[in-house]
């Protein structure tokens, strides 16, 4: 058959996509980017906030027209939205033939043979259960890095998140497996590796009975091809000395940490079931600056969750003034069903949310302006990304940019470069979020 496969969401669902293409492919399925062309549609949802499950919603009502109108036959939706809307979609939806569930995404062949015999199926498992499919991945992110998904769950339970009744509770992927998988992505070329989990910094607790991130990173660092490791997603609250070690001892480890906060305001930080107070994030901040002085730090922020008030607003806007993040991404609160924070009674207009949402984002703007003009004149190692179309412009990402969140950087260069190379660039200029520069030709100096 030929199937169109939709992925939606984070980077994490990405991987379970990948996994279901290799199942569907090692199944002898052809694949196809052109919709009107599929016998089969699958699409792995997310619904994370509401602007996630709306973008689900309306693919899957595109995508079921093709049913009606179209050569598909059938039509499969996996992923959070069906994990949490499973009978609504398959009354609402007719043409939905089979809903697949976060731990069941390694039965879509099985689901697929069934629903193409007429059968409509409903697959869902255990929330504790870990799918692990015995099958290499097809890597969709251009071949040069990937995502290791580390864990699957959480057992944070903040009050704003569904994700734990969604994903099941932390799971972590053993060791051996992941060894094994990143060597197989280094023998296809990958030469970046991008750790996420919905916590990267609890990995092993549950299988070890410690917190193995810095064993793991250190394993992942000696197979051979792979340049650069990207940690993401590491709540602040559990980075060790011996992770802060490990980033700074280990040459393959970019001093980047993905570390989302959600606000300053110590008020707010416990109305949101978060474990830090602004104390101790300026604490852990501190240290990480302090060891590892070129550290870039991401991070993610909650405008408007309810009961904020506007000194808590400026609160976070002072602290992130101070912080000066590199990297820094704002949502406006999204009231999701299920969880504690929609029953909570001094909900904030959207208006107020997104105003402050803008307010961040602007400051923050001027901020990342100023650390980009702090980097003129810095030669930095860069991963080509490609050339940008009709000019002699190569396009890349420093260690301080994860690919398709961060910034990028514009170079010349005087002899071809290719896709996944790793070449220096002397930094000429600076935008917002960009850099500017040009090879740098040691033999000249």
């Amino acid at each position: 058959m030929k199937i169109f496969f939709v992925s939606l969401g984070c980077d994490k669902n990405l991987v379970d996509s990948e996994y279901m293409l290799g199942l569907l492919g090692r199944d002898g399925h052809e694949f196809t980017d052109d919709e009107s062309e599929a016998d089969v549609i699958v699409i792995n949802t997310c619904c994370f906030i509401n602007d996630a499950k709306e973008e689900s919603i309306n693919t899957i009502l595109e995508m079921a027209r093709l049913k009606t109108e179209g050569r598909c036959q059938a039509l499969i939706v996996a992923g959070c939205l069906a994990e949490r809307y499973r009978e609504e979609i398959m009354k609402e939806i007719p043409e939905v033939d089979g809903c697949i569930g976060t731990t069941s995404y390694d039965a879509v062949s099985q689901v697929l043979s069934l629903v193409l015999k007429g059968q409509r199926q409903l697959k869902f498992e255990s929330p504790d259960r870990l799918p692990l499919a015995e099958t290499e991945r097809v890597v969709t992110t251009g071949g040069y890095y990937a995502f290791l998904k580390i864990a699957e769950g959480c057992d944070k339970r903040c009050t704003y998140c569904i994700i734990p009744s969604l994903r099941g509770p932390y799971r972590s992927v053993p060791v051996e497996r992941l060894e094994e998988e990143a060597r197989g992505l280094a023998q296809k070329g990958v030469r970046e590796l991008i750790l996420v989990a919905q916590e990267t910094t609890l990995y092993g607790v549950d299988l070890y009975g410690h917190k193995a991130l810095p064993q793991l990173l250190r394993k992942l660092c000696r197979i051979p091809g792979i340049w650069w490791i990207r940690i993401q997603y590491c709540y602040p609250e559990e980075i060790t000395q011996e992770l802060i070690d490990t980033i700074r001892g280990e040459e393959k480890i970019c001093h980047y940490l993905d570390i989302p906060i959600q606000h300053a305001s110590d008020r707010i930080l416990r109305r949101m079931g978060r474990r830090t107070s602004q104390a101790q994030l300026r604490k852990i901040i501190g240290e990480l600056r302090g060891q590892i002085p070129d550290m870039a730090l991401r991070t993610t922020l909650i405008s408007g969750f309810p009961g904020e008030t506007e000194e808590d607003h400026e609160i976070l806007m002072e602290f992130v003034d101070e912080m000066e993040f590199e990297r820094l991404g704002v949502f406006a609160y999204s009231q999701e069903e299920d969880t504690p924070a929609a029953a909570f009674a001094d909900q904030v207009p959207d208006e107020v949310k997104e105003k402050r949402r803008d307010e961040i984002m602007e400051l923050q703007q001027e901020i990342a302006f100023e650390r980009s003009q702090s980097m003129v004149g810095r030669i930095l190692e860069v991963m080509v990304e490609g050339k940008v179309a009709d000019e002699e412009v190569y396009v890349g990402r420093t260690y301080m940019d994860a690919p398709g969140v961060d910034g990028l950087i514009f170079f010349n260069a005087d002899e071809e470069c290719l896709s996944g190379d790793f070449v220096r660039v002397k930094v000429t200029g600076a935008q917002e979020y960009d850099l500017i520069g040009e090879v740098y030709d040691e033999s000249a100096q």
